[in-house]
């Protein structure tokens, strides 16, 4: 049930990503029952590559304990990860991610790769997906039918 909880968060957040122009991508941290970081994709407003909802929400949460380091916690993002996102959960020792949709193209943990199952790693991250997939998979596909429309309707306007 908090599961459920805490990836409504996270789809609230990817909203909040869209409202920005971003492709809608939102993520907690949960320690202990609580919620200690957040974020949303950011890369576009910020002119920051690396500022993914995943990393946004892990700077959150480090910044918030004084430790670059999150034993226990759980990382929720609506969207599977990329490599960066999956290489900094494996840095700041996430124990659990927990996705929505998977990312058939870039998704790093399932899809495209299979990157958190590297025997080498030095920390193991438990991965649960599907969790209000359908929800979460919606927000992005709603996100890029609006984007194709108004990329269409600028078009014929530039041909008028």
């Amino acid at each position: 049930m908090n599961d459920e909880r805490w990836m409504q968060r996270a789809l609230d957040l990817a909203e909040e990503a869209a409202g920005f122009g971003e492709v809608p991508v939102g993520a907690v941290v949960v320690l202990d029952g609580q919620i200690i970081g957040e974020g949303c994709n950011r890369p576009i407003s910020l002119c920051d590559p690396t500022a993914h909802a995943e990393i946004q929400a892990i700077r959150d949460a480090a910044r918030r304990l004084g430790n670059y380091r999150l034993p226990g916690s759980a990382l929720y993002v609506t969207i599977e990860p990329c490599t960066m996102c999956a290489g900094a959960l494996v840095h700041a020792r996430v124990e659990n991610l927990i996705y929505g949709a998977r990312e058939p193209r870039s998704g790093a943990v399932v899809s495209a790769a299979e990157l958190l199952n590297n025997p080498e790693l030095n920390h193991r991250v438990a991965v649960r997906g599907g969790v209000l997939a359908a929800e979460c998979a919606a927000v992005v596909q709603k996100f890029f039918v609006q984007r194709r429309k108004t990329r269409n309707t600028e078009a014929a306007i530039d041909n008028d």
